[in-house]
């Protein structure tokens, strides 16, 4: 697993707004300041996550971004796998994602990668962003 901008950034996102959450909805240019993110990037990302129905947005003055679901509710490894795809260090141990690799043939190997995967998924899908604030 390596963890790209796109999740890094989503996940910062997410965190900053969970954060600001009884305050009502967060504004895009708020959460690119305070964390230094090119703004049309984290549009494109706020868009995947409209889509997956982590965020709803609202136009105005007072519009911006919210959470439609509670912070606990919302974990590490759903978003990282969104982004990202498969929290295993291979394809051929993901569980989500699976597909046949040349390290298949080493099945000592396959069995260590197997267990980084369990223990980063445990890790991930048991860490939510109320954990988090």
């Amino acid at each position: 697993m390596k963890l790209t901008t796109k999740s890094e950034y989503s996940l910062l996102a997410l965190i900053c707004i969970a954060r600001q959450q009884k305050d009502g909805f967060m504004k895009i240019d708020d959460i690119c300041k305070k964390y230094n993110m090119p703004k049309k990037y984290l549009e494109q990302l706020f868009h995947i996550l409209e889509s997956n129905r982590y965020l709803r947005a609202k136009r105005g003055a007072n519009g911006g971004y919210a959470l439609t679901k509670t912070p606990n509710k919302i974990t590490l490894a759903e978003i990282i796998r969104l982004m990202d795809g498969a929290l295993a260090p291979t394809e051929s141990v993901s569980r989500y994602f699976f597909s046949h690799t040349p390290i298949e043939k080493e099945k000592k190997i396959l069995r260590v990668l197997k267990e980084i995967r369990d223990y980063i998924a445990e890790r991930l899908e048991n860490l939510t962003l109320a954990d988090l604030i």
